[in-house]
């Protein structure tokens, strides 16, 4: 299988079970959506989200009275974006893949991208995403990445776990600080359409049981992927560490980053 095509696949995992996805995702920090809105983006914006997913941030930005025209691949996804949205009447879902949804006439005030502006293909997303912007307007994306901290000894020990039934697994892999992990404007230097980029970061922790955690792993595309045999044993084995060894419970840390950028051309 080619890179391309291993990419294209893993990102529609996230459409096989949008229902867990929607149950065991955490949400966004709410720090997050107060510092988009010091960004200048005031009530009554209007937004083009990129890969809504369930709909998580989605709430949260209609929440801000925002305007917003959300793009998610996965069909199911939408459905279920479209259900935990039906209150608004300022949002709309539409189903398909940003690379090849074709722009409205209007731009927008922002485009923003929560956790999955990774997930589209490079040689667009940039580009596309100053294109349907006004003069002025912000890219805004967010990533999510586990760092060190929370029940640590019961990350060392995992490490085994994924060892043993994911070949792929580097050896002896070990969480890092969020200080570690460098801030990246490099695509959008590279485009000429933005300005610098402005970062913002939030570190947190989230709680949870034996079988939350496991829920929450089989959202993960890499987990999904694995063989039917492979996915079971790496969950038992990880199950049965949170159980045996902490009691059925266990915390995660966080860090998640808020990038924004004006459009200039």
């Amino acid at each position: 299988m080619t890179e391309s095509a291993d990419y294209l696949t893993l990102r529609e995992t996230f459409n096989q079970d949008a229902e867990r996805y929607d149950r065991a995702r955490p949400r966004y920090p709410s720090a997050l959506f107060d510092d988009l809105a010091a960004a200048g983006v005031g009530p009554g914006a209007r937004v083009l989200e990129i890969g809504c997913g369930t709909g998580q941030a989605t709430v949260a930005l209609a929440e801000r009275g925002y305007r917003v025209l959300a793009v998610e691949l996965g069909a199911d996804m939408a459905a279920v974006a479209r259900r935990n949205l039906a209150r608004f009447e300022s949002v709309a879902v539409v189903t398909g893949a940003f690379e090849e949804w074709a722009l409205p006439r209007e731009p927008f005030d922002v485009v923003f991208s929560a956790t999955a502006f990774h997930w589209v293909d490079p040689a667009v997303r940039v580009r596309k995403s100053a294109d349907a912007l006004r003069p002025g307007g912000i890219l805004a994306t967010v990533s999510t990445h586990h760092i060190a901290g929370g029940t640590e000894p019961f990350f060392a020990a995992a490490q085994g776990c994924y060892e043993r039934f994911d070949p792929a697994t580097p050896p002896n892999l070990r969480l890092e600080g969020a200080d570690t992990i460098p801030e990246d404007d490099a695509e959008l230097v590279a485009s000429r359409r933005f300005g610098p980029a402005t970062f913002h970061r939030y570190e947190w922790e989230q709680a949870y049981s034996t079988g939350e955690y496991l829920d929450l792993l089989l959202t993960y595309s890499g987990h999904r992927a694995l063989p039917a045999a492979q996915q079971t044993g790496l969950l038992d084995c990880i199950g049965r560490l949170i159980d045996e060894d902490h009691g059925g419970r266990m915390v995660k840390r966080y860090l998640t980053e808020l990038r924004t950028a004006h459009r200039t051309d």
